[in-house]
């Protein structure tokens, strides 16, 4: 095992192969998004899905996975503060983002309501070989992932006191026009062959009848969450806001998932390893988080000098940002924005730059970046799935980026 990260940098870095088959990936998207949509992808996402696989090393996976369960076992230590509405309840498709460093992969940002996971689990079945020697790689998707998947939709209803999962909406903003609105039909697809009905459905779509949430003529039970407003205090989400505060709604992820684990000042806490001891966190998790999550410290007018003066060595996030909306990297910071960071809600992370990855685009080999993320489910794994990018963040406008599969190199 000793050369298995290297091995991996290796391929990423020059071995620029094409391990999507696109009629396979076509047949994969058959019968699972409309006929529009599906004949529309082409155009209308170019960039969603990345011909080029991600190698990791069983190593640094194995890493992830530490890391992911130390996370989820000290945030539900009694002294893990976070404003709680209802009884603690775990939130589906958390996601965690991870760069490969050399002193092994770094979590980046945890995200609640973590998009992609349908998109990955449908090229899954899209590999074909590339690489000598490909063939005998794994992928980092398990044969098991939809059934996973649907086990956590059923298990998060019951968590929650609804029994036996009958029917999900899936909620977003406008979701059609979302770009990863295909996910919400691949979502709905498979909840559908499972027995489960499935709708996409925006807010505006659901109302209050009897004190309870309707969509139509039916009541809304289990809502698979995928607004960005992740506490609910947009005013045209108060009536949601209050019916599942009030309990008449399953709302996954929550804004207490939000608040107990992706706020990214939760970041600064899993990152200061006194905190971790003064709850009672196992010295062993804190000694694996002392190695994976990059420092990070609220940005506060104390602090500013010293956070300016390093900057170049730092990120700069919104607390509650998503999708690498207004974050900075340090190097770059003009004053005047310096002063809207400290005025504004953010956190300084140290910075860990992106690994890299060779793609062809047009047939010629050109640098990408990549992150990767993991789908979990309390402690459990769902499926990797990696991001290739160019820029700052991930933005799915790069040609040859995208989601992309991870293989265990």
């Amino acid at each position: 095992m000793g050369n298995e990260p290297n091995l991996a940098r290796l391929l990423n870095e020059t071995c620029a192969c094409q391990a999507i088959d696109p009629v396979l990936l076509d047949q994969a998207w058959s019968g699972r998004l409309d006929e529009a949509l599906r004949n529309g992808l082409p155009a209308s996402h170019p960039h969603l899905v990345s011909a080029a696989p991600v190698y990791v090393s069983k190593r640094d996976l194995l890493a992830m996975l530490r890391t992911v369960h130390a996370v989820e076992k000290i945030s539900r230590l009694p002294g893990w503060q976070a404003e709680a509405h209802r009884p603690f309840q775990d939130g589906i498709f958390m996601g965690y983002d991870f760069h490969l460093s050399p002193d092994g992969p770094q979590l980046i940002e945890i995200n609640t309501n973590a998009g992609g996971a349908f998109v990955n689990l449908a090229m899954a079945g899209a590999l074909s070989p590339c690489c000598e020697g490909m063939e005998t790689q794994k992928n980092a998707i398990p044969r098991a992932a939809a059934q996973r998947i649907l086990a956590m939709f059923r298990e998060a209803c019951r968590q929650a006191g609804g029994g036996r999962l009958a029917r999900v909406v899936i909620l977003d903003e406008a979701p059609e026009r979302q770009y990863l609105y295909p996910e919400f039909q691949l979502a709905a697809h498979l909840l559908r062959q499972a027995g489960i009905e499935a709708e996409i459905a925006a807010p505006g779509d659901l109302s209050l009848r009897g004190g309870a949430l309707v969509l139509g003529a039916k009541p809304v039970r289990f809502i698979y969450n995928r607004l960005t407003d992740f506490s609910l205090s947009d005013p045209a989400h108060a009536s949601l806001r209050d019916a599942w505060v009030q309990g008449r709604v399953i709302l996954s992820p929550s804004p207490d998932i939000h608040a107990r684990l992706a706020d990214k000042r939760k970041l600064a806490l899993f990152s200061d390893p006194d905190h971790l001891r003064s709850i009672g966190a196992p010295a062993r998790d804190i000694a694996t988080l002392a190695r994976h999550v990059p420092k990070t410290v609220a940005v506060r007018t104390d602090n500013a000098t010293n956070l300016w003066a390093g900057r170049n060595e730092l990120y700069f996030k919104p607390v509650a940002g998503h999708a690498g909306k207004a974050v900075y990297r340090g190097a770059k910071l003009t004053a005047r924005t310096w002063d809207s960071i400290v005025a504004g809600d953010y956190v300084a992370q140290r910075a860990v730059p992106p690994p890299a990855r060779t793609v062809a685009v047009s047939g010629q080999a050109e640098p990408r970046k990549f992150d990767v993320r993991l789908y979990a489910w309390r402690t459990q794994p769902l499926l990797f799935a990696a991001r290739i990018y160019q820029g700052q963040t991930t933005n799915f406008r790069t040609p040859g980026g995208g989601f992309a599969p991870v293989l265990i190199a």
